[in-house]
């Protein structure tokens, strides 16, 4: 019942309107670099709101590819449930595509793992845009903010769903959790699950969330649904008993809907205090 009464003051209490943009709280943007490529790349923050009064405490981060779509939905989403403390405070930092391309090319070039020549668009940066992540992002992360080296959760849908499936597979002590919503598997003849999966000694723990609409009989142009359940079925069979894994499909969602439901309760999984 304190929790119903706090969400009600948190809704409804006076705010002040102005005639500015409105802001995302307690975020900054920076541009790092890819050495390998020279791509510049635009990365949100938003730190914890308690991270300047308890500085004593090591948070984790919750990374989140497609830049500014998921930035600003995963910092509505969880703003309620951290700052009430139904849900363990995180950093939320979101990758954005490389500077002067189009969001389409950079993500189809960055998420995904093989080369596809029936595509007319670069394909098969995924190794290269992970190690982008290791060996700039995170050293940066550790060495400007109190941040924890080993838990971090990844979050990313369709095609982001693919490449977070991808380091899990070659990768996967990048992260110790993984969410990955609507995961476009069928890419270049469904060839990810050809891909052994690395033995990990530490626990992961994996999120896989899909619409029930996500289906050729619906209207989707691929069976999301089929994509993501071989998926699940290929980590519970290679991975090992150091992954749990939790599958969840949406009922009524869509391909376009799926992901704010797969997002929260994908977090609410992983950080949600009883």
């Amino acid at each position: 019942m304190k929790l119903v009464w706090m969400f009600i003051l948190f809704m409804f209490s006076p705010v002040s309107f102005a005639t500015d943009a409105v802001e995302i709280p307690r975020s900054e943007t920076v541009e790092l670099t890819d050495p390998a490529s020279k791509l510049v790349y635009p990365v949100f923050i938003k730190t914890p709101r308690s991270y300047r009064s308890n500085t004593d405490k090591i948070y984790p981060i919750i990374y989140l590819t497609d830049g500014l779509y998921s930035f600003q939905l995963a910092s509505g989403a969880t703003r309620f449930p951290m700052n009430s403390g139904a849900m363990e405070e995180a950093f939320i930092v979101s990758l954005s595509y490389s500077k002067g391309s189009k969001g389409a090319s950079s993500r189809i070039r960055d998420y995904t793992p093989s080369r596809a020549d029936d595509w007319k668009l670069p394909t098969g940066n995924a190794e290269g845009h992970a190690l982008f992540i290791r060996d700039v992002v995170f050293p940066y992360m550790a060495a400007n903010y109190r941040v924890s080296t080993t838990e971090r959760t990844y979050v990313g849908n369709s095609l982001g769903g693919l490449f977070g499936a991808y380091i899990l597979f070659k990768h996967p002590t990048m992260f110790s959790n993984y969410v990955l919503g609507s995961p476009s598997i069928w890419f270049n003849n469904h060839d990810l699950l050809n891909l052994k999966i690395t033995d990990s000694i530490n626990p992961i723990r994996v999120y896989i969330s899909v619409g029930s609409l996500e289906r050729p009989q619906f209207g989707a142009e691929q069976d999301m649904v089929a994509g993501a359940t071989k998926l699940k079925n290929k980590i519970i069979t290679e991975a090992g008993g150091s992954v749990t894994l939790k599958f969840n499909i949406i009922e009524d969602a869509k391909h376009a809907t799926a992901f704010p439901t797969t997002l929260i309760q994908g977090l609410d999984w992983i950080y949600g205090n009883p």
